[in-house]
């Protein structure tokens, strides 16, 4: 097929997405055309049980492709199988082929599915009971299974679909109930693995390994199958995430549709103003409403990706604003998706996409994972998701059924978004990045062994799986704490009581702060303990399922936050004070006055007020609050100035000038005294900024590291699968335990999640795209597409973008010409 015949359809609904926007607003910075890619289809395998043939012929899959039997011959072999492929690939039935043959033909074998959400999880046991195959029995087990279905799954079924968080508290914590199952467990299927990282990774990763040792205990050694989404090196995270070397295949032979892809950007707004005047732009939302509203006037089926479910509403509330002064029927055929939604209203909306009666749908990541929704014209992505593999597995629902499409990415006010629309190889040319987990953290692995020695005692030669030395220094922690015992035959579980119900794998543990609406007493969600003053102290505005409420009471004691519901037109942004101390340097280079240190710090803060904010960003007033001291033990990357570089500035230690983006809550921001070292650039051209340290005033130095505190973590995601609420960081003129001029970066959560060790492994090319990301936004003195940061306690202030591209100047040479050689990703 003519490729460039095909991406004709991409630009024609490209031109429409951009009809009537004049030349000096034109939004586009880049279009690129993606070829198709033709099938490769091969026969069946002679193993394939025929029941299971002709069951998946009747459902329209003729013959498999490449990967596909690729793949399931592997895992028929018994071999451990990663699969990474792109989005609609078709990776479930390189699973479904072996498990369901070994079903039909053994009588005595059981399967196990894993899926990081319950809709997906749903999506697959329907296609696999739609197939309607004698002898398999495939059934939910997850927190929306009836009571009275639960016995009936542990006794009879044969394939078993739940998720890490039931397998975690229904499963294993009862597993002699599960006894028959277990004897009988010849496969896990480890689904969407790739979503598996940070925290919830490395608890996953723990998680798999307890499942090992009690599917030993009952005799089986079950095989492992991952699916991810395109992911860097699959097998050395399989093998990390499962404890089991995985053998790749990624060589994928589905088709695939030409797509265009359109890099947006958009315009500033010159009628308002944001924090300290500078410049705002058009909201990434606002700019879907209206490409989606385009779309379906052109008749295309589209999806809008958004951030936030309230985003995912307002999108599609706007894009039926726009149509209904166009033609009042077409409104009707936009709608929002996203999760929180009643399964029968889900189906419903599944439904009328497919059937082309909805055109136009604005949704958050529900629609990334799983659901099979086939023929889309175009993809909008209204912000950047956060990684690479997410922004594929998104853009991959276009041209779905090997058509052509369009992919558009709009970029957010935010310097990651900014860096990528004005440097398209970072997205189209560079692999995606590995998943960053560390089963390693004590914080994680400490409520890991204990669940585990709970479930079974644990010997000595089982420790090597959970991670050796760093398994042992847990495991004395807690004896010493009385949680278990140590035997000459192994660590024993002391409690009557089992730990699992007090452990939360997607956070970092500790009692839960319940959410609860003060009129009906209803619970609406739990905060982690570490966040609650962050993300629900009083006056916070709290998103659940789309409603907005007000927070009226917060009390850590009780554990209990007492909300109203309210709709109010402004958002919340807290303020905190942030102090970092460094408890132990672990790897340091020497650039010449430039110093990079990796290592692990305390974070102590205190919310000590927020802001209330128009969507505009315009700040309506700031109201104290009165909260404790909290603390965080965690990773840091950090690189100090010396004197000698910053110039004549005097001592540095004179300035109390400190800033940051701090705090255990991720994206959070410090409210510290800034001295006299507050001056801004006000409207200064870059053109003729300092170029090195050397030339900055002293007044400037505070500002200028701040602003490039603010950039670098904003771009660090590009290099760690992580999100800018995963890291905080904190700038000073002065820091009391190195003596020169720091920036850190550090992890927000309890003993690291891996991505401060990844900004230190790439420190070249992260401190690189900083600068290229404040160089390339056309604001004259800083605006939150380069250095502002929406959650900055200290209100933005002081920000000098020309001192932070001349401080970044400065280190990047340093640098450079003392040979580091660090991260060698070239964007």
């Amino acid at each position: 097929m003519d490729g460039t015949a095909e991406s004709g359809k991409g630009r024609r609904l490209l031109d429409r997405a951009t009809a009537g926007i004049p030349a000096s607003l034109y939004p586009v910075t880049h279009v690129a055309e993606l070829p198709a890619r033709p099938a490769e289809a091969v026969d069946w395998p002679e193993w394939v049980a025929t029941p299971v043939v002709e069951a998946l012929r009747v459902s329209g899959v003729e013959t498999p492709w490449r990967h596909q039997a690729q793949a399931a011959s592997l895992v028929r072999e018994g071999r451990h199988v990663v699969i990474s492929t792109g989005t609609a690939s078709g990776k479930s039935l390189a699973y479904q082929l072996p498990v369901l043959s070994a079903l039909v033909e053994n009588e005595r074998a059981s399967a196990l599915y894993l899926s990081p959400t319950k809709a997906l999880g749903a999506d697959q046991l329907r296609a696999v009971s739609s197939l309607d195959i004698k002898k398999v029995r495939a059934a939910s087990f997850d927190g929306d299974t009836p009571l009275e279905e639960r016995d009936w799954v542990r006794a009879h079924a044969n394939w078993v679909f739940t998720n890490p968080d039931m397998l975690h508290r229904g499963i294993l914590s009862s597993h002699s109930r599960w006894s028959r199952f277990f004897r009988r467990l010849s496969f896990v299927v480890i689904d969407e693995c790739h979503s598996y990282r940070g925290v919830f990774g490395s608890h996953v990763a723990l998680l798999l390994r307890r499942l090992r040792r009690v599917a030993a205990y009952y005799g089986a050694s079950p095989v492992f199958v991952l699916a991810s989404a395109t992911t860097a090196d699959p097998a050395a995270f399989a093998a990390k995430l499962s404890g089991q070397e995985c053998v790749p295949v990624t060589e994928d032979g589905s088709p695939r549709g030409a797509r265009t892809v359109a890099l947006w950007e958009p315009p500033l707004l010159s009628e308002l103003s944001g924090e300290n005047g500078a410049p705002v732009r058009r909201s990434a939302g606002a700019e879907a409403s209206r490409i989606l509203a385009e779309l379906v006037i052109e008749g295309a089926r589209s999806l809008a990706f958004v951030r936030s479910r309230r985003g995912a509403e307002l999108t599609a509330l706007g894009a039926r604003r726009i149509l209904s002064e166009v033609d009042s029927s077409l409104a009707e055929s936009v709608a929002a998706y996203r999760s929180g939604y009643l399964p029968e209203e889900r189906r419903a909306l599944e439904a009328a996409l497919l059937s082309g009666r909805l055109l136009g749908v604005a949704t958050t990541n529900a629609l990334e994972l799983g659901v099979d929704i086939a023929g889309l014209d175009a993809v909008v992505l209204a912000g950047y998701p956060g990684t690479l593999a997410s922004f594929w597995q998104q853009a991959g629902r276009a041209g779905r059924a090997g058509d052509a499409a369009l992919v558009v990415f709009v970029a957010r006010d935010d310097p990651l978004d900014t860096y990528l629309v004005h440097h398209p190889a970072a997205i189209l040319d560079r692999p995606v990045e590995a998943a960053v987990l560390d089963p390693s953290n004590p914080y994680v692995l400490a409520p890991q062994l204990a669940c585990a020695i709970a479930e079974l005692p644990l010997t000595e030669p089982e420790v090597a799986a959970f991670g050796g030395d760093a398994a042992r220094a847990v495991l004395a922690d807690l004896v010493k704490e009385k949680i278990i015992r140590r035997r000459t035959s192994g660590w024993y579980w002391t409690s009557r009581d089992r730990p699992h119900a007090d452990v939360g794998i997607r956070g970092s543990g500790g009692e839960q702060i319940a959410v609860v609406e003060a009129d009906s007493g209803r619970m609406l969600g739990t905060v982690d303990p570490g966040s609650a003053c962050y993300a629900v102290h009083p006056g916070a505005v709290y998103l659940h399922q789309g409603s907005s409420y007000v927070v009226d009471e917060l009390d850590l004691e009780t554990g209990l936050a007492l909300v109203h519901a309210e709709d109010p037109d402004w958002t919340t942004s807290p303020r905190e004070i942030v102090d970092i101390s460094v408890l132990r340097t672990e790897e340091t280079r020497v650039h010449g006055g430039v110093t990079v240190n990796l290592g692990e710090v305390s974070v102590s803060s205190q919310v000590v007020g927020y802001l209330r904010r128009r969507p505009s960003g315009e700040v309506l007033d700031q109201t104290p609050l009165d909260l404790p001291e909290q603390s965080l033990h965690t990773r840091a990357v950090w690189y100090t100035i010396s004197a000698d570089l910053l110039g004549p500035s005097g001592d540095p230690g004179g300035s109390d000038g400190v800033a940051g983006t701090g705090g255990h809550r991720p994206g959070t921001e410090v409210l510290e005294p800034v001295g006299t070292g507050g001056s801004r650039v006000g409207t200064e051209d870059l053109g003729k900024a300092p170029r090195t340290c050397a030339e900055l005033d002293p007044a400037r130095v505070p500002g200028a590291l701040h602003a490039a505190e603010h950039a670098a973590i904003g771009l660090l995601p590009l290099f760690a699968t992580c999100d800018r609420w995963d890291i905080g960081g904190v700038s000073t003129a002065w820091h009391e335990n190195t003596g020169e001029a720091t920036v850190f970066v550090h992890d927000g959560h309890p003993g690291g999640a891996g991505f401060a060790d990844r900004g230190f492994a790439a420190i070249v090319p992260w401190l690189a795209a900083t600068r290229e990301a404040i160089v390339s936004c056309e604001c004259p003195a800083g605006c939150p597409s380069c250095v502002q940061s929406p959650k900055c306690g200290n209100g933005n202030d002081p920000l000098d973008k020309a001192g932070a591209v001349a401080v970044l100047d400065t280190v990047l040479g340093a640098l450079r010409q003392h040979g580091d050689r660090s991260g060698h990703l070239v964007v």
